[in-house]
C-alpha cells in the first residue's frame, strides 16, 4: 500500500522534468563513461589480439627455446604436427657502417628467418618487393631489411652495406609492416631481420651465445589446441621449452593492455566517487527545495516509509537514467575515435560493442548512486510536520537512522569487491580505493576545518571589508564550502598523485640512474676473449670499474619437485627464462642476508644462492630445492643462502647463483659492465667492437630513453584518466555554485541595501572562490603527496622527491577553477534588484 502510494507520488512530482537534476545526470554519466570507454577499448584490443593471434604469433603455435636449436628429434615430432614448420632466430648484435675510426654503430635486435617466414601474415616493405626478393643474395652478398629507425640511424639507403660480426650484408628494404612485431615483445634496439643460413661465418651464433630459438607451426584446421600443447608439455618436459599459441598470440601485451586498463577503471572510480559527491549534492539541493511537499505530506498523514519511497523512486529512476546514458556514450565513444586509436596502438584493435565492460560499468554506477544518495534520502524521513519551510531540512538530524548507515556500509563493501573482482589485482585495488577512501577522509576533515577557521579569522579583516565578507560567507555556509573542497580536492588530488608518480618514476629512469649507472653493457663474450676483453678496459685510466660475470639461461621449472606455476603463480621469475651465473665466492659488495656461501673448492650437489626478495614474494626458504632447466637440461639445487640483489643501480644482478661444480661444462658467455667517464666511451665501444666483431654492446643511455618512451605512453594513458577525473571534479564545482545561486542573490541584495558597491560585491564573490580553491588545492596536493609517496615507496620502490613544478600548478589550477566556476554565477546575482529579492524572503 505504502509503495504502491509512493509510485503514485514520484510520478506525479517528475512531470516537471529535470530541473535540479541536470548536474546528477552528468556526473553519474560521466563517471560511468569514462569506466565503459576504457572497458571497450580493452575489450577491443583483446579481441583484435584474439582475432590476429595467428598473424600476431606467426603462427597456429609456436615452441620457444633458449640459447639453442631444436635437435633433430624435436624437430621431427613438430613435423610431425604441423602442416608446415618455420624456424625464426632472434638476438641482440651491432649493426656497423664504415670502417676503423670512422665506423658508426647501433644496437639492432636481428630475426633469422627460412623461406617459410612468415607462415601467416605479409611483410610490408619499402620499396615494395617480395621478402624472399629482399633477402637473397646479391653479387655474393646476402640480403637484409631493416627499420627505418636503424636505417636513418646509421644513415643507410636501400643498395649500402653493412656489418654484422664479420660479416657484411647488403639494405635491400625498409620495414614498413612486421606481421608478428606485437609478439617479440619489448627490444633494446630497432629490428634488422635476414635469413638465418646468412648469418653462418658471422661469428654470431657461437656456443654459449644468447639466442632464442622459435618454431611456428601452422596446424590442420579443427586442431584441439589444448590437446596438443599438453602433448607438447609432455613431450619437451626437460627441455625448457616453452608454449605459446594463436589464443594470445602476443601475452605480453595482453597482460600489460590488462593491468593499464585496470589502472585506468580505477582512476575512473576516482571520477565516479566524485561524480557521486555530486549526486549527493543534487539530491541534497532537490530535497531542501521539496521541504514543503514533505511537511505537507506528513501533515495529511504520510509516514516516513511513503516520504523514503517516494524519492527513492525518483532518484533511481534518474540513477538508471543516467547510468544508461553513460554507457550509452562509453559504447559510442570508441567506436567514433577507433580510427585514431588504431593508428596509434602496435597491434590490432577489434571495435564494436561489448557488453561486458558495459554491464561492469553499469554496476559501478548503480553501486556509487545507491551509496551516495541513499545517505540524504534517509535524512528526509526526519522532517517532521511542524517544521515546514525553509529550516526543516536544516533542523533534520545530520546522521540518518543506524540501519541506512549500514546498508551504505554494505553497499561500499560490494563495490569495493567487485572492483577486485572485475580487475583481478587485489592488491591495486586495495592501494587504489583506499587512497579514494584517505583522499576522501583527509578532505572532509579540511573542510570541517576550514570553516572552524573562517569563523575565527573574521576579526583579523578588520578593516578590509570585501576580505570580510568572503571569510564570513566560507564560515558560514557549510555545506557549499564542502562541496567545493570535496569535489575540487578529490580531482585535483588524484591529478597531484599521478603527476608525482610520474615525475619520480621518470626522474628514477633517466635522472637518478646515470649517476651510478654503467656506461655499457657487453654481453656474448666468449671465454677466449675475456681476458684480452679485461685488458684493454682495466688498462685504461678512464675506466673506474669493471664487472664480469659468467651468463647462462634457465627456466624455473620446479620448486620442492612441484611445477613452479603451481607454487609461484604469475610470479616473473618464473614466467619465463632467467639470467643464471655461477660463483666460486661472493663479491665483496654481496650482502648475504640468511644461511652461507659454498667454500670455495665447493664440489657437492648443486647449491643455489637467490635473490632475498623475490624468494619472500614467491615464499622460498633455506633448504628449498629448485630445478632449473639450461640447455634442455634439468639441474636441481638447495638454496643455502639468500643475498640482496639491487636492480636499481643498472649493474649486474642475479636473481639465481650457483656453485661452479653445478654448471660445469655448460657452454656459456659472460656478461659485463664498464663504468667509464663519457668522453672515453666511444672509444672504449670502438676498440671493443674491432677486436670482437661478435661482442655486442647496450649503451645503458640507450636503454633508458626507449624504457621512458614507453613511460611515456603510460603516463599519457594516465593523465588522460585524471583529467577526466578533474573534469568531473570541475562539474561538481558548477554544480555547487548553481545551488548556491540564490544565497549569492539574497546577500548581494543585502550588501547593495546597505551602500555596498557592485566591484567591491564582485571582489567578494571572487576572493571567497579563490580562497576554496586555493585551500582545495593546497589540501588536494596534500593527499597527492602522500599518494605518491606511498606509491612509489612500497608499489614501485623508488626514490621519491616532491615535484615542485606540478605540485605549484596543482594548488594555482585549484583557484582558477573555482573561480571560473562561481563566476557566471557570481556575476548574475549581481544584476539583482534588491527589493524584489528581500521582499520574496519576507
Amino acid at each position: 500500500m505504502s509503495l504502491r502510494l509512493a509510485s503514485r507520488f514520484a510520478r506525479r512530482e517528475m512531470r516537471g522534468g529535470l530541473r535540479g537534476f541536470r548536474l546528477f545526470l552528468a556526473c553519474l554519466a560521466l563517471g560511468v563513461a569514462a569506466i565503459a570507454a576504457v572497458g571497450s577499448v580493452r575489450s577491443a584490443i583483446d579481441g583484435g589480439l584474439q582475432r590476429e593471434g595467428a598473424a600476431l604469433l606467426g603462427g597456429s603455435a609456436e615452441l620457444e627455446f633458449t640459447y639453442r636449436f631444436a635437435n633433430a628429434d624435436e624437430r621431427d615430432w613438430m613435423n610431425g604436427q604441423a602442416v608446415r614448420l618455420s624456424e625464426v632466430v632472434e638476438f641482440r648484435s651491432m649493426a656497423v657502417v664504415g670502417e676503423g675510426m670512422q665506423a658508426d654503430r647501433a644496437l639492432t635486435q636481428i630475426k633469422g628467418v627460412d623461406d617459410l617466414y612468415p607462415l601467416v601474415g605479409a611483410m610490408v616493405l619499402s620499396p615494395q618487393m617480395p621478402l624472399s626478393q629482399a633477402l637473397a643474395n646479391q653479387d655474393g652478398v646476402a640480403g637484409a631489411v631493416m627499420e627505418r629507425a636503424l636505417s636513418d640511424r646509421l644513415g643507410l639507403s636501400p643498395g649500402d652495406t653493412f656489418k654484422l660480426g664479420t660479416k657484411t650484408f647488403r639494405l635491400t628494404a625498409q620495414i614498413m609492416r612486421e606481421p608478428d612485431s606485437a609478439g617479440s615483445g619489448f627490444a633494446l634496439g630497432p629490428r634488422t631481420l635476414l635469413r638465418t643460413d646468412a648469418l653462418d661465418g658471422a661469428g654470431l651464433l657461437s656456443a654459449g651465445t644468447l639466442f632464442h630459438s622459435k618454431y611456428r607451426l601452422l596446424l590442420p584446421p579443427g586442431t584441439d589446441l589444448d590437446q596438443i600443447k599438453a602433448a607438447a608439455v609432455a613431450r619437451f618436459q626437460n627441455s625448457g621449452m616453452r608454449w605459446t599459441d594463436s589464443r594470445n598470440g602476443a601475452p605480453g601485451v595482453s597482460r600489460f593492455v590488462d593491468r593499464l586498463s585496470a589502472f585506468l577503471v580505477l582512476v575512473g572510480l576516482s571520477g565516479l566517487t566524485i561524480g557521486g559527491v555530486g549526486v549527493s549534492a543534487a539530491v541534497r539541493s532537490y530535497l531542501n527545495g521539496k521541504t514543503e511537499v514533505i511537511a505537507v505530506l506528513r501533515a495529511l498523514g504520510a509516514d516516513r516509509a511513503t516520504v523514503f519511497q517516494t524519492y527513492f523512486i525518483q532518484i533511481g529512476i534518474l540513477s538508471l537514467l543516467g547510468v544508461a546514458l553513460g554507457v550509452i556514450l562509453g559504447a559510442i565513444a570508441p567506436l567514433a575515435v577507433a580510427p585514431l586509436i588504431s593508428a596509434r596502438l602496435p597491434i590490432p584493435a577489434a571495435f564494436a560493442i561489448y557488453p561486458a565492460p558495459l554491464a561492469e560499468a553499469a554496476i559501478y554506477g548503480l553501486l556509487t548512486a545507491f551509496s551516495f544518495t541513499l545517505w540524504p534520502l534517509a535524512r528526509s524521513e526526519n522532517i517532521r510536520a511542524a517544521t515546514l519551510f525553509r529550516d526543516a531540512w536544516d533542523g533534520a538530524a545530520r546522521f540518518p537512522a543506524p540501519r541506512y548507515v549500514l546498508v551504505t556500509g554494505l553497499s561500499v563493501a560490494v563495490l569495493v569487491a567487485l572492483a577486485g573482482w572485475f580487475n583481478g589485482s587485489w592488491r591495486l585495488t586495495a592501494w587504489t580505493l583506499g587512497g579514494i577512501a584517505g583522499a576522501l577522509l583527509i578532505l572532509t576533515l579540511a573542510a570541517a576545518l576550514l570553516r572552524f577557521l573562517a569563523q575565527r579569522a573574521t576579526t583579523f579583516a578588520r578593516g578590509r571589508p570585501r576580505l570580510r565578507w568572503a571569510i564570513t560567507a566560507i564560515g558560514g555556509n557549510n555545506e557549499a564550502s564542502g562541496a567545493v573542497v570535496l569535489s575540487l580536492g578529490l580531482g585535483l588530488s588524484v591529478l597531484a598523485a599521478v603527476g608525482q608518480i610520474d615525475g619520480n618514476l621518470r626522474r628514477a629512469i633517466s635522472g637518478n640512474l646515470p649517476a651510478v649507472a654503467p656506461s655499457y653493457f657487453f654481453v656474448d663474450i666468449q671465454k677466449d676473449q675475456i681476458d684480452g676483453y679485461t685488458k684493454r678496459l682495466t688498462d685504461d685510466p678512464a675506466v673506474s670499474r669493471v664487472d664480469s660475470a659468467p651468463m647462462l639461461r634457465g627456466v624455473v621449472t620446479k620448486i620442492n619437485d612441484k611445477p613452479a606455476k603451481d607454487v609461484a603463480g604469475d610470479h616473473w621469475v618464473v614466467r619465463g627464462d632467467r639470467g643464471v651465473t655461477h660463483a666460486a665466492a661472493p663479491d665483496t659488495d654481496t650482502v648475504i642476508t640468511a644461511g652461507k656461501w659454498w667454500p670455495a673448492d665447493y664440489d657437492g650437489p648443486p647449491l643455489i644462492s637467490f635473490a632475498a626478495e623475490e624468494a619472500e614474494e614467491i615464499g622460498l626458504k633455506l633448504g628449498d630445492t629448485l630445478t632449473i632447466n639450461v640447455l634442455g637440461r634439468d639441474i636441481t639445487g638447495t638454496i643455502a643462502s639468500f643475498q640482496e640483489v639491487d636492480f636499481s643501480t643498472a649493474g649486474i644482478g642475479f636473481i639465481l647463483t650457483m656453485n661452479p661444480a653445478a654448471l660445469q661444462g655448460a657452454p656459456h658467455t659472460y656478461i659485463s659492465t664498464v663504468y667509464a667517464k663519457p668522453e672515453a666511451e666511444a672509444a672504449i665501444l670502438r676498440d671493443i667492437a674491432s677486436a670482437y666483431p661478435n661482442i655486442t654492446a647496450i649503451r645503458v643511455r640507450d636503454a633508458i630513453d626507449r624504457v621512458a618512451a614507453v613511460l611515456s605512453g603510460l603516463a599519457a594513458a594516465t593523465s588522460y584518466g585524471a583529467a577526466a577525473t578533474l573534469l568531473t571534479g570541475f562539474l561538481v564545482l558548477i554544480g555547487a555554485a548553481a545551488a548556491g545561486a540564490d544565497a549569492r542573490r539574497y546577500e548581494a541584495a543585502l550588501l547593495k541595501t546597505l551602500g555596498a558597491s557592485r566591484r567591491s560585491i564582485a571582489t567578494s564573490f571572487l576572493l571567497r572562490a579563490g580562497l576554496l580553491g586555493l585551500f582545495a588545492g593546497a589540501v588536494a596536493l596534500l593527499a597527492g603527496i602522500l599518494g605518491g609517496w606511498a606509491v612509489s615507496r612500497f608499489v614501485m620502490e623508488t626514490r621519491f622527491e616532491v615535484v615542485w613544478p606540478s605540485a605549484l600548478l596543482i594548488v594555482l589550477g585549484g583557484a582558477t577553477a573555482s573561480v571560473l566556476a562561481s563566476l557566471g554565477f557570481a556575476l548574475n546575482a549581481l544584476n539583482v534588484r534588491p527589493a524584489g529579492v528581500l521582499r520574496a524572503r519576507e
